[in-house]
């Protein structure tokens, strides 16, 4: 039998393995919702950053996916020429740009992942209340803790 703490580093294992299948497997889901669209895995991150976190200047955005100015630009030009993205000056700062996702070709998108949408509310229902929030709670510390670790990576 077992003592406590194998049991312990079994699980904490486990866990830390479903964890990299559960990344590869929504990699390979983006990818795919992106090669339905035409739209190269990068770009939909990028197209993803601004729908949620939005408005945002290129400076920004650039800066929190640890992608070059220049690089940024080439993936900015693509969104906007299809129409996913548009800049403005903004109204107090006539010197900034501000990039906003167009919510009208959401739905070209979020249509590709409506599969995963159901599924994942159906896995929700068969949790608690508590649960739920217990999985919120490590969910935000998983991406605190991988925040945390890729500064430290650029720094070093």
């Amino acid at each position: 039998m077992s003592s406590p703490s194998a049991k312990r580093s079994q699980l904490i294992g486990q866990l830390l393995l479903a964890m990299r299948e559960m990344s590869m497997q929504l990699s390979l889901l983006n990818q795919t919702v992106g090669g339905c669209i035409g739209m190269a895995f990068l770009d939909l991150q990028t197209l993803d950053v601004i729908s949620r976190r939005g408005p945002l200047t290129p400076s920004e955005l650039a800066s929190m996916s640890g992608l070059s100015p220049a690089t940024m630009t080439g993936i900015l030009d693509r969104l906007e020429n299809e129409g996913w993205v548009r800049r403005e000056r903004d109204p107090h700062d006539r010197r900034k740009v501000n990039l906003h996702a167009n919510p009208r070709r959401g739905s070209e998108i979020f249509g590709r992942y409506r599969g995963m949408q159901d599924r994942l509310r159906q896995i929700c229902a068969d949790y608690t209340d508590d649960q739920l929030a217990l999985l919120i709670d490590f969910i935000g510390q998983v991406i605190d803790a991988g925040t945390g670790a890729t500064a430290q990576l650029r720094e070093s």
